[in-house]
């Protein structure tokens, strides 16, 4: 009998295949007393398991590349964390075994975020994976993963870490359903990067039993179980109907009747450059530079090193435009050199601009580094703060740009509801805008990222975030500057148009989501996606938003 469940889409495209579920990750080892003479050994044990987990980590990211290869360097580091591995010594010291030790020292660690209030909890999947490689590698039993099969099938889990999500082969995993995470946790994020349709926060997906047929709709959220074969041949059509309109769309972003819209790639650094520029990107609107430093979480990149690595990404786009954001450390991206470690909201505290004015030795390092990097070559180069709360910051960022000497325009992120509502004060200070809805979304609703639990609130159609991103493009319309969106939801293609609608001036987003995109977009006039925005802000929920933006660019 075919059903239909729904989640969060998050990755374009159609999958139709058999279910096939994650492997349970190890759980609780036995706990037992261990003689006070073997406290050194089983402290070895650990050292050894954590350092050989870090490694794979480490190498997985290798081989992944791009914006994979940043998330795992962060998943290696938080292996190592001093602390933690401290804490498991001490535990060792007073009877436990290595492997329990391991377990009830991250146990602690997770109790300590949710007391916090989660604002870490979007890495709490990330940590328990790193906590059951531990284990595993203490106990002499396979890590459980991505199922082995000769034929492609389904994938089921309650969620992905990184790791797994990072080497997933599209040749045999058609898609994937996870019963938590979030549009923008980092299995999605990666997920889009892959190319791989995806569905996030589906609860009781992993009640479907092995073997059984589904079809996953990833634009959609939807799941058929068991689809008949009318559905099958009609979700086979659709997926080809859009393959075809893809192909078609070709050369820089616009509407039917000829508004330019510039689309820009989202990279993390050199290795995403060539997939962008085979998607046709017309530049870059989001350069995370967090790569660099998360190679050594105790000490700044050299000069040299930064102005190496940012011209190579300059030349990829001779007379493009490249948006580059300055380092945005703190809360789930902490630096050792940097930031504070006892916060008690790191989300909340000295993170983005606010670490970089506190280290101005940093920031003026980083600028230093672009403005050699971009002498002599055509680029259009912009550089941009992350976490602008007011005029103030703006106009402190603006300062230090022009004293490192740097030619460039000067930018400021909205990810604060505060700079969205004041957004004509800060553009007095820098030249363009250019909205982060993932967090804008996370400090617009209190909601965690990464939390599935939340994920309504982090809906990117939520109208409220909607009404802070045409007070943006409103504001810099009349200053006569540029707003872009390089936030997830500039991937969604009928959100784009509404974005378009709002006054948005470029969209940026992972490669993969450009032809979805530039397809989607070439459809419809700008009258069109002008009323799609207004029937959108009227509605009252994220779900109503869509539904009445589709109507309006539907005929309905």
């Amino acid at each position: 009998m075919e059903t239909t469940l729904r989640g969060v889409g998050v990755s374009h495209g159609v999958a139709i295949g058999e279910v096939r579920h994650m492997g349970t990750a190890v759980l609780e080892p036995p706990a037992k007393q261990i003689p006070a003479e073997d406290a050194e050994r089983e402290q070895g044990r650990a050292r050894q398991a954590v350092e050989a987990v870090a490694a794979d980590l480490m190498a997985r990211g290798n081989l992944a590349g791009g914006e994979a290869q940043a998330v795992l360097e962060a998943q290696a580091m938080m292996a190592q964390d001093p602390e933690l591995m401290a804490d498991v010594e001490r535990r060792i010291t007073v009877g436990s075994t290595a492997e329990r030790a391991v377990y009830d020292a991250f146990a602690a660690y997770r109790a300590l975020l949710a007391g916090a209030g989660e604002y870490l909890a979007g890495r709490v999947a990330d940590l328990d994976d790193v906590r059951n490689r531990i284990v595993a590698r203490l106990l002499g039993v396979p890590m459980p993963g991505v199922p082995d099969s000769d034929e492609p099938y389904v994938l089921i889990a309650r969620d992905l870490a990184p790791a797994d999500t990072a080497l997933l082969d599209p040749r045999l995993v058609l898609g994937f359903v996870t019963e938590e995470g979030g549009p923008t946790s980092h299995s999605a994020i990666l997920a889009r990067a892959l190319g791989v349709p995806a569905v996030v926060a589906l609860p009781g997906a992993g009640e479907i039993p092995e073997g059984t047929v589904v079809a996953v709709d990833g634009s959609t959220g939807e799941i058929f179980v068991n689809p008949g074969e009318d559905k099958k041949a009609r979700l086979t059509a659709e997926a080809a109907e859009r393959k075809a309109a893809l192909a078609a769309a070709t050369g820089p972003g616009s509407t039917s009747d000829g508004h330019k819209v510039p689309l820009l790639a989202n990279i993390g650094g050199p290795a995403d450059v060539p997939a962008a520029v085979e998607a046709g990107a017309e530049g870059v609107g989001l350069f995370r530079t967090e790569f660099l430093f998360l190679d050594d979480s105790k000490n700044a990149p050299t000069e040299e090193k930064q102005a190496s690595a940012y011209r190579e990404v300059l030349e990829a786009f001779p007379e493009g435009r490249v948006v580059v954001r300055v380092l945005d450390a703190g809360a789930d991206k902490p630096l050792d050199f940097l930031t504070p470690g006892d916060e008690p909201n790191p989300a909340l505290g000295v993170r983005g601009l606010r670490t970089l004015l506190d280290h101005p030795d940093v920031l003026r390092t980083q600028l230093t580094a672009l403005a050699k990097a971009a002498e002599g070559l055509p680029v259009y180069l912009e550089v941009m703060a992350p976490m602008v709360a007011d005029r103030a910051d703006a106009k402190a960022f603006a300062d230090a740009c022009r004293e490192a000497g740097l030619r460039a325009k000067f930018g400021a992120m909205v990810e604060i509801p505060s700079a969205a509502l004041r957004a004509r004060s800060v553009l007095q200070e820098v030249e363009f805008l250019s909205l982060g809805t993932n967090d804008l979304a996370q400090y617009t609703f209190a909601a965690d990222r990464q939390v599935g639990a939340v994920s309504r609130l982090q809906d990117p159609w939520q109208p409220a975030l909607l009404d802070l991103v045409a007070l943006s493009a409103e504001a810099a319309k009349a200053e006569g500057k540029s707003c872009g969106v390089c936030g997830e939801a500039a991937s969604d293609p009928l959100l784009a148009c509404v974005l378009t609608g709002l006054g948005v001036t470029s969209l940026s987003m992972g490669a993969a989501s450009l032809p979805y995109v530039r397809a989607t977009l070439a459809k419809f006039t700008l009258a069109q996606c002008e009323r799609a925005a207004a029937a959108a802000r009227a509605a009252e929920s994220a779900e109503e938003a869509r539904d009445a933006a589709q109507a309006v660019l539907s005929g309905e």
